[in-house]
């Protein structure tokens, strides 16, 4: 125990169960514990350091997002050699998709270390994907690119990425339906409305409409994920149509 102490350069109890937590789901032991901390600490804590910045998981967010888009651009490189560089960054968006991302923090069931004023309950899919690039920016602060990538391969890119599976990957909805309205002379309307509902978060409903009719619904935090549901229900609904 008085290495953990030495380690995490605090005595605290709270602090010696997060590094073995910690440790756990890195595979080795910690350097810095506050990089892990602010990786978990929410802005609505509104914690500064002695110099008033704030203290939170978005830099760290940030740095984590283009640390990933590093790694998975080299293996895409190295897997990919025929590619051209359209192919390789559809590719490379399919495996870092918001989607993609909040599965890999659920898997890791981050959303339970995260510090907030905000009831765990409350926050939507899209915290477990933030939190887990925020973790991979600790992991860079803390250990340096090479463990970063070793951790990435180990928890991305070999239980998860399969290319043959991701190049028939649909990434966007929306824009496929888009596309083929276009192409087929079909008009098509998203309707957004701010739909608060009895949650605690805003909401957002869309109906979609192709030539007039409303095709499908969509409900959602955001516009943006509120019209890809739409989008991913009318493409379902007229998937007969759309791939002949």
């Amino acid at each position: 125990m008085n290495f953990i102490k030495k380690i995490t350069h605090s005595h605290s109890e709270q602090d010696e169960e997060f590094f073995l937590l910690m440790k756990k789901i890195l595979g080795y032991r910690p350097r810095n514990l506050e990089f892990y901390k602010e990786a978990f600490t929410h802005s609505s804590l509104k914690k500064t350091n002695k110099n008033g910045h704030p203290i939170n998981y978005e830099r760290l967010e940030f740095l984590g997002d283009a640390v990933l888009g590093s790694v998975i651009a080299n293996y895409l490189f190295k897997k990919m050699p025929n590619a051209d560089e359209g192919t390789l960054t559809q590719m490379r968006s399919k495996i870092v998709s918001r989607e993609h991302l909040n599965e890999l923090g659920k898997d890791l069931e981050l959303k339970k270390f995260v510090d907030s004023t905000i009831p765990n309950q409350n926050f939507g899919d899209n915290i477990y994907g933030n939190l887990f690039e925020a973790f991979i920016g600790a992991i860079h602060l803390d250990k340096g690119y090479s463990f970063c990538e070793k951790f990435i391969y180990r928890n991305v890119i070999e239980p998860y990425v399969d290319i043959e599976k991701l190049e028939g990957k649909i990434t966007s909805y929306k824009s496929l339906l888009i596309e083929w309205c276009q192409k087929n002379k079909k008009k098509i309307k998203y309707q957004v409305y701010e739909d608060t509902g009895n949650d605690v978060l805003k909401h957002f409903s869309v109906k979609l409409f192709i030539d007039n009719e409303m095709v499908s619904k969509g409900r959602a935090t955001s516009k943006k994920k509120a019209e890809e549901i739409a989008s991913k229900r009318a493409f379902y609904k007229l998937q007969h149509l759309i791939e002949q």
